[in-house]
């Protein structure tokens, strides 16, 4: 599909339907007044921003590099991509905009690849581009009424679709020499980057996707690959690469923890499984039903979902857990850390019946602003009753 010519910091869909959706690069964001992690903070050093960079990742390959490229490069490049696949969970809306202030906060830039080609070779959307791209727009959307810092600035929109087209001479031989430097074993290992396993019975278009992944990374001249855990073995691919054609700066991995799914067993968030995920612009009373049928056994904190959203969602944003609960039952306490919260949960101090419904006040508080834009905002509304009305195809 050929892509309409573009400016490099045009934010609108490859599409003349979307595009008529979608919302001005310019325009303003839903205001909140809950938004983590400040855009700007005074002048920070070197292992100040180390620590906050740090600290998004659950494991990073590798530490040393992450300190040496802060002390060397004022604006590191961040890169983060999406299949634009369905409605947006709380995990891709609410910890991506942690994430994303934090790094911007650090001084570094952040490209957010909006993978609609991606998604139409994984068959999302049955491969239909037009929806998929509908569903990319509204993932923007998302992401500036929810409290991303510097949209347009410091944060980049880019849809695979227009680039690929503008520097396909760029693009199109890295992902050829990607592919003709690895064994089809060791590209059949990433397809867990699509949600898919190794005994799958893949498509040709699905087997190709881990090498235009691997590409993206160089494509963008990306520094820091800051993906979720479950792309962490493409992206170790990408640091493979550099020692196949001898380049010393890899890419560093900055891999953050999966949030997992409400039900028990469920390691992570599934759009085609709503009981497991909550969503973006999902209405209070929804949110409160799916948190209080959600998986939180009595003094295991192990595993326990409602406590991994108070660990990912709720201390980053507000820096503390407010337990709201009756006197007989203990009275009102404040816990300023995680683990003073998960001690107590595991002596018995804090039980379901509490910690469900003060999880659910604060999470109801942070999707507010995004209801209050998918309510307010025409073509914001618009979007969403078209996504709504896509069937979501794994």
């Amino acid at each position: 599909m050929e892509a309409p010519p573009q400016s490099s910091d045009d934010q609108s869909p490859p599409s003349d339907e979307v595009q008529s959706l979608s919302l001005s690069v310019n325009a303003s964001s839903s205001s909140s007044t809950t938004t983590p992690i400040p855009s700007a903070f005074p002048q920070m050093s070197v292992d100040e921003r180390f620590t906050l960079v740090r600290s998004i990742g659950e494991e990073c390959i590798m530490d040393d590099e992450l300190k040496n490229l802060l002390a060397k490069k004022p604006n590191p490049i961040c890169y983060d991509g999406f299949e634009p696949s369905g409605r947006m969970h709380i995990a891709q809306g609410v910890v991506k905009t942690i994430n994303v202030n934090k790094l911007t906060a650090a001084d570094c830039k952040v490209k957010i690849w909006i993978a609609d080609w991606f998604a139409q070779l994984n068959n999302k959307m049955g491969g239909d581009l037009k929806k998929i791209q509908t569903v990319g727009e509204y993932m923007i959307e998302i992401w500036r009424s929810a409290g991303m810092n510097h949209i347009g600035d410091k944060v980049e929109f880019l849809w695979s679709s227009t680039e690929i087209n503008k520097r396909a001479d760029k693009y199109w031989p890295l992902v050829m020499d990607i592919a003709r430097r690895n064994k089809l074993p060791r590209i059949l290992r990433c397809v867990q980057i699509m949600g898919r396993n190794e005994q799958d019975e893949l498509t040709a278009a699905q087997i190709f996707y881990p090498c235009m992944q691997c590409a993206d990374i160089f494509f963008l001249e990306a520094d820091i690959c800051q993906l979720g855990m479950d792309q962490r073995k493409v992206n170790v691919l990408a640091r493979e690469y550099c020692a196949d054609i001898k380049r010393k700066n890899k890419p560093i991995i900055l891999s953050h923890h999966m949030l997992p799914g409400l039900q028990q067993g469920q390691e992570k968030m599934s759009k085609s499984d709503p009981s497991s995920a909550i969503f973006m612009e999902d209405e209070e009373a929804e949110v409160n039903v799916k948190i209080k049928k959600a998986y939180c056994p009595p003094k295991v904190v192990k595993d326990n979902p409602c406590l991994e959203y108070v660990k990912y969602i709720v201390f980053p944003w507000f820096n503390k857990f407010k337990l709201e609960r009756a006197a007989e039952n203990g009275g009102e306490r404040t816990f300023t850390t995680f683990e003073e919260l998960a001690s107590a949960y595991e002596s018995g101090d804090v039980h379901p019946g509490d910690l469900k419904p003060s999880l659910s006040k604060a999470i109801n508080k942070i999707l507010q602003p995004v209801r209050d834009h998918f309510k307010n905002d025409a073509k914001a509304k618009e979007l969403l009753k078209r996504v709504k009305a896509y069937r979501v195809t794994k």
